[in-house]
């Protein structure tokens, strides 16, 4: 928010006082916000589900690959605080592991200690990497929500330009670059094209 206070609670009630105002764009735009904040909560994801069944737009999103699917799915089990915590006592506890191997003398207890420290170093590397890339993704803000009734996308950042799709209020693009007061942007199914920026908001 404009005092720098954010929380999934914050989001998710504004999104529902938007919904019940049938303000769908700041709806989905809200709850998009929370479910960043909190991937896991079911009611965010029934209330967004719901507000984008409402929509104009019903987009078929390409298929994903299985790994990728993988990779959202686990990436998206805790949020990006949570997965700094688990980063942190995950290094925490190799470091314990690599004490025990450094100093303890018995062959079988310097060997487990020897594997705990390597277990535990992956599982901070890997907790590194998710963390990271939740926080850059939440950072970059490359996904935005359409707040105009009908929008025409552009093959070129120009407005008389060709004509590609349009687009309508509530539909949620992935911003791929900007220029000049315009974004380009790729919707769920794949196809891209230009826009002026202040017809999105971004999430």
């Amino acid at each position: 928010m404009d005092d720098g206070f954010e929380s999934a609670d914050l989001y998710y009630n504004l999104g529902n006082a938007c919904f019940k105002t049938d303000d769908l764009a700041s709806a989905i735009l809200y709850y998009e916000k929370a479910l960043k904040l909190s991937p896991n909560d079911e009611d965010i994801v029934f209330n967004l589900n719901v507000a984008n069944s409402r929509i104009t737009d019903k987009i078929e999103p390409l298929p994903v690959m299985f790994y990728k699917r993988w990779w959202i799915k686990l990436s998206d089990l805790f949020s990006t605080d949570a997965w700094a915590k688990i980063q942190v006592v995950t290094f925490l506890l190799m470091l314990f592991a690599l004490g025990g191997f450094l100093i303890l003398r018995r062959v079988i207890v310097r060997k487990v200690s020897f594997w705990l420290a390597l277990l535990f170093f992956i599982a901070t590397i890997f907790s590194f990497g998710i963390t990271y890339q939740k926080y850059t993704a939440y950072q970059k803000h490359t996904e935005a929500i359409v707040f105009t009734p009908s929008l025409t996308v552009k093959i070129s950042p120009t407005e008389n330009s060709v004509d590609l799709f349009v687009v309508h209020e509530g539909t949620k693009v992935k911003i791929l670059d900007q220029l000049d007061g315009w974004y380009e942007v790729k919707i769920a199914s794949g196809s891209s094209g230009w826009i002026q920026n202040e017809s999105v908001k971004k999430i």
